[in-house]
């Protein structure tokens, strides 16, 4: 009988499984090893950096006097850091000048501040009324040139104020939009509808409008038959520039006939207002106006309801008497202005020095 010695055999599939098991254990120590350099090295980094911020922070703060925190000072790598771009781009700069580029405005050149204007007068118009128009372009307000000459020099914007058809887009409108074309002297607000009821709504929206377009010390609103002297308005207003909340014009009490006149007085008179031909307020006021236009109630007048607005603030109400009509007197020549512009017939009130009504067949 044979007898056969035992052996221990393997498949070849257990051979294959213990290779691949082998291998994946070395693969998985050489990556280990790899990683522990890796973070090895980047821990070595990162302490050479501590070390060398730890020197330059003690030669900043006289050798270390002054303990300031490490991780703060990682504030001074941002910086270097900046101030390499910044020089890099200080090269470029310097190379391009050296090809002949030259910036638009060189460093020798300082830009002058935009000077802020004086005052900015809306000239309340209406459809009809270019006669009127024409004869305030002719006496003080100009046009073209000499309109663009008063705002650089004397800092005085002026502008004709107008709103829209209740046609919206029809013959009214299209003769404004023609005119203005040819002038380019209107603030044309194509929210307020044009008629005489509105006009406190007008001048709400025309101080609300000016104070978002222009910054300018002052806003008046003048009627379209007022003569103004520029250079003594101007005068009369820089008095005041240093003043809060200035709300100027001719002060009165009389009373034009309110509906609801009851919520002022005794019916007798009213709380101290401007009159309405002409009147100006500073800027901190037109703003008010502007912010809070949705809220601010308007009354049969434009200069009650201007006056109403200003009751419960801290506003200065000066009291101007230059603003004032003094007299009356009917000239049948109509010589009344620097242009010797005449009429068949004008009506002038003489508002000491400063404005004047005309009126022409009016």
């Amino acid at each position: 009988m044979q007898h056969h010695k035992g052996t221990n055999h393997r498949s070849p599939g257990g051979k294959t499984t213990l290779l691949r098991s082998r291998i994946s254990t070395l693969m998985l120590s050489m990556f280990a090893t790899f990683a522990s350099f890796y973070v090895a090295g980047r821990l070595w980094q990162d302490a050479q950096n501590r070390v060398y911020i730890i020197k330059e922070l003690d030669k900043l703060t006289d050798q270390g006097q002054n303990a300031i925190s490490v991780d703060d000072s990682l504030k001074v790598i941002a910086c270097r850091e900046q101030q390499k771009e910044l020089l890099a781009l200080q090269m470029e700069l310097d190379a391009a000048k050296k090809e002949g580029f030259v910036p638009k405005y060189s460093g020798s050149e300082t830009a002058k501040p935009k000077k802020r204007p004086l005052i900015v007068i809306g000239i309340l118009t209406t459809f009809g009324q270019k006669n009127k128009r024409d004869v305030v372009r002719k006496s003080w307000m100009g046009t073209g040139s000499a309109l663009a000459k008063m705002e650089k020099e004397k800092g005085v914007v002026a502008r004709f104020v107008i709103g829209r058809s209740e046609n919206h887009g029809d013959a009214l409108d299209l003769e404004i939009d023609i005119e203005n074309r040819q002038t380019n002297d209107f603030i044309i607000l194509d929210e307020h509808v044009e008629t005489p009821k509105q006009l406190p709504e007008k001048t709400k929206f025309f101080f609300a409008h000016v104070a978002d377009v222009w910054d300018a010390e002052f806003y008046a609103k003048v009627n379209d038959n007022i003569y103004v002297n520029i250079d003594a308005l101007g005068n009369t207003l820089a008095a005041h520039v240093d003043k809060p909340r200035v709300y100027m014009g001719c002060m009165k009490s009389q009373k034009w006939y309110e509906p609801e006149w009851w919520k002022f007085g005794d019916g007798k008179s009213y709380f101290r207002h401007a009159s309405g031909e002409i009147f100006a307020i500073s800027q901190a006021l037109a703003k008010f106006v502007s912010i809070n236009r949705s809220n601010l109630r308007t009354y049969a007048h434009d200069d009650v309801s201007v006056g109403s607005w200003f009751i419960g603030l801290d506003v200065n109400h000066i009291n101007e008497r230059k603003f004032c009509c003094s007299s009356w007197v009917s000239d049948s020549n109509g010589q009344w202005d620097p242009h010797a512009w005449t009429a068949s017939s004008v009506k002038e009130c003489r508002f000491r020095d400063v404005i004047r009504t005309i009126c022409s067949g009016v």
